[in-house]
This record gives structure tokens, sequence and C-alpha cells, in this order.
């Protein structure tokens, strides 16, 4: 059996989300470390400095305490051990950082750290900074998956396969088609990550309720000033408890991650024995299970399936988060954040996996005939139908072609056979009119022209996505 391949390369062992997936095939898309403990803490210390620099713009702060504050702002120069154990004493996520950032600032500016800021503040504020980190990374992994589409959409341009429909054969199609269908559905969610930006991307510096009250009438240049500095856009309304922009984030995720499932699923399906067109990469040596040797699994494929579900159950959580009492609800603060942080880090998951499949799927030209000639040629009743209609109309055709394809279908006869003894066809179609009609490799339309335009799309998406400007 001929098979076209792609093999993936080598990669190290993945960090995986609860430990559940640990192919060794898989790189780790690194969000993980992105949200880890000194990232967030780094990125805390990133905005009180930029607070500090900000308030000393405007003569709230000394110019040389905001120096002080900004030099001093760094994991460092702080003792990481000192800021746990103080998380721990007084069961509050920054007060140790902000006490061990003004010792380290010393007297007599260390008393200017945070002023007038409030918790929720400088840990949004930097949430969105560890974001926007996610972000890129994100949109990166996003167009190396592109690029493995584009070079899918052209390898499988020319191969036709049965287009299926409620399960069942429809009318042929080239597999690149497919790859153009994921292509164009992938691409809106590029879009939408695009969009979102300049609304998650933003600085939170309001005070204790979004009034600016603690910051002496000049709040508004203040949160400016921030978000200035921290390449960041001001919040118009800064309330805590306006969070619909996270809950957005989230939902896109789960829009991505459906379509990321949508692609693996599709190829768990032609994996199995019964189709046997295309097939994940499989190293030598992949043991698929530890009884029956000849097993070889989807595994990648279930990963994303799984993880696109996990994924998508957390858009209702990231809304859920939104609905604060007041002017905020800490609880819903943390709910919208763990939401965020965990669909990023399944996202990462998935688009790593959905990379390794789709750069190196086999697929299978042979396999794809075999089937679309398993009825016989009632795959292209419809061209049938379409040619003779020319003649009897589009209703007496389908009529004619129907009567023909059910016979064939209780095998009394093949379509060939059926449409031959029927007067009503051989009146206007010969033997050989006939004959090309049912062959499925001349009937897949625009398929080899969408496959093409689908290519060049992806190619041009995923030069956009991984460019070295975006990632600056």
């Amino acid at each position: 059996m001929a098979v076209q391949k792609k093999h993936a390369k080598g990669s190290v062992r993945p960090a995986s989300p609860g430990g559940r997936f640990t192919d060794a095939r898989v790189p780790d898309p690194a969000i993980r470390s992105l949200f880890d403990e000194k990232n967030r803490w780094q990125r805390w210390l990133d905005v009180e400095a930029a607070l500090a620099a900000a308030e000393a713009d405007v003569g709230v702060v000394p110019r040389k305490a905001a120096k002080a504050i900004a030099q001093a702002a760094s994991m460092k120069r702080l003792d990481a051990d000192r800021i746990r154990a103080g998380i721990a004493a007084t069961s509050h996520p920054l007060m140790a950082l902000i006490t061990e950032l003004s010792n380290e600032v010393g007297e007599p500016h260390g008393g200017w750290v945070h002023w007038g800021a409030t918790t929720q503040n400088i840990i949004q504020t930097g949430f969105v900074l560890v974001l926007r980190e996610v972000h890129t990374r994100l949109l990166d992994l996003l167009g190396q998956v592109f690029a493995a589409l584009g070079d899918l959409a052209d390898r499988g341009a020319y191969m036709a396969c049965a287009g299926r429909t409620h399960g069942q054969h429809a009318v042929p199609i080239t597999f690149g088609l497919k790859a153009a269908a994921w292509i164009d559905e992938l691409s809106r969610h590029a879009d939408r990550l695009g969009e979102v930006e300049k609304r998650v991307f933003t600085a939170l510096m309001g005070g204790a309720v979004g009034n600016f009250e603690s910051f002496g009438g000049k709040g508004i240049a203040i949160q400016a000033g921030v978000a200035r500095r921290l390449g960041l856009l001001p919040m118009a309304v800064p309330l805590r408890s306006i969070s619909d922009s996270f809950a957005e984030y989230t939902c896109i995720l789960g829009l991505l991650a459906a379509t990321g499932g949508k692609i693996a699923a599709e190829i768990y399906t032609l994996m199995k024995t019964e189709y046997g067109e295309a097939g994940e990469p499989l190293p030598e040596g992949t043991i698929g299970s530890s009884t029956m040797p000849h097993k070889r699994n989807p595994q990648l494929a279930q990963d994303c399936m799984t993880i696109s579900a996990q994924i998508r159950a957390l858009a209702p959580l990231a809304m859920e988060g939104m609905m604060h009492d007041h002017e905020v609800n800490g609880a819903n603060f943390e709910m919208t954040l763990d939401a965020v942080e965990r669909s990023c880090i399944l996202t990462g998951d998935m688009l790593a996996r959905l990379n390794i499949i789709l750069s190196g799927l086999e697929l299978n030209p042979q396999r794809m005939r075999a089937n679309l000639d398993l009825t016989g040629g009632l795959i292209t009743s419809e061209a049938v139908m379409l040619e003779l209609g020319q003649s009897i109309g589009r209703q007496e055709a389908h009529d004619v072609v129907y009567k023909a394809a059910q016979t064939a279908a209780r095998g009394k006869m093949t379509f060939s056979e059926a449409l031959c003894a029927d007067p009503h066809v051989t009146s206007h179609l010969d033997r050989a009119a006939i004959k090309r009609l049912l062959d499925p490799s001349t009937k897949t339309g625009l398929s080899v022209s969408l496959s093409r335009t689908g290519a060049r799309r992806a190619r041009k998406l995923a030069g956009l996505l991984t460019s070295p400007k975006r990632r600056s």
C-alpha cells in the first residue's frame, strides 16, 4: 500500500495539562513558564515601576523616588523565599512583594512604593503583561499551524477523495479542499485574536473603586502614563469589576479550540482502519498498545480532541467571572484569571500537537481512490443528473437517476448498468458519456483551485503571525 509520508521532527518531553499528555514528540509550548511565580512577580514589579514614574511625571511622587523604585524593581534584587514566607504569613498575594520592594528601595524613597494603587491595579495590569507574552507565543504557534496547513493544502490539492455529508458519500472533492476549509476557519480566529488586543491589553489604574480618588485629581494622567510606559492602552473606566475583555479572549480561544478539535476529529476518523485515507505521523518505535502489537493509535489527535473540550468548557467559567456584585468581587476576579490562564496553557498544548499532526500528516491517495469507488459511481449521481437534466429537465432527471441509484443500492445491478438499461438515459447519453460521468476524479469541481488559494493564504498568515516584528 503506497502512502505519502512526511515525518515529524523529534522533540523534548512536553509540559502537559494535569500531567496527562506526555507524548515525547510534542515540544513544550513554554506557556506555563510565562505564568510561573517569578515571571508574574516581575510583571507586578514592572507595573510598580511604571506607576512611580507616571506619578513622578505629574508631581505626585518625587522623581528621585521613582528612579530608585525602578532600579529596585527586579526579582534579581529581591528575596523570593522571603516573599513566599510573607505571602503565607499575611494571606495576601501582593503585600509581601510591596514590602520587599520598599525595603530594597530603602530610605528615604521606599515609602513611595505602591502610592495610591490598590492590589488589583497591580495584579491585573501585571497579568495583562503576562498575557501579552502568552498571546505572542500563541500567535507564533498558530502561525506554525498555518505553515503546515499551507503545505498540506498543496500536497492534497489533486488527491481526489470522497466528500461526505451526514457521514455518507456526497460528491467528490480533493483532500486539499479539507485543508482549505480548515485554513479559512482558522484565519477568522487569527483575525479575532488580532482585533481583541486593543480591548485586552489595557492598564487598570483607578484605585480602590475606579474613581481615581487616591491620586489627587491626577489619576487619568497617571493611568495614561502607566499604560504608555508598558505599551498598553488605558481603561476608559478603570473599574475592577469590568472583565468582559478577559471573557472575550477566553471565548476566542474556545472558538479556536473548537476548530482544532474538529480538525483532530476528522483525522481521527480518517485514520480508522475502514477509512485509511490519512494518518498522524508515527515515528518508529511508537507503541500503540501493550497487548496488541499491531495497534497504530491516533494519540495526538485524541489529545487534541480532549484538550479542545477542556478549553471550550472554560468559556462559561470566564463569563461567570463577569458576574461581580458592586464594584468588585475578589472571587470572581480570581475565577476570571484562572479561566484565562488555563485556556491559554491548554491552547498552547493543542496547537503544538496540531502542528506535529499537520506537518507530518501521512496521506494515502490509493485508499482515497478505493473509497471513492466503493459505490460503483454512485458518488457522481449529481453530475449524471445535471448532464441528463440539460435534455429532460432537472426534476425529471433527478427522478430517473434516483431510480437507477436505488436499483444499484439494492445490489440488483451496478449504477452504470442501471443507467445503461434505462431508455430515459440512453436516449440522451451514450455509454461513453456515462462512463465519463461516472469517473469521480473528474468531478471535483474547483477543489484544486480552492486548495491552492487556501495554501497561499495560509503561508501569508504564517508569515504575519511568526514575524519578528510582531514578536517585538
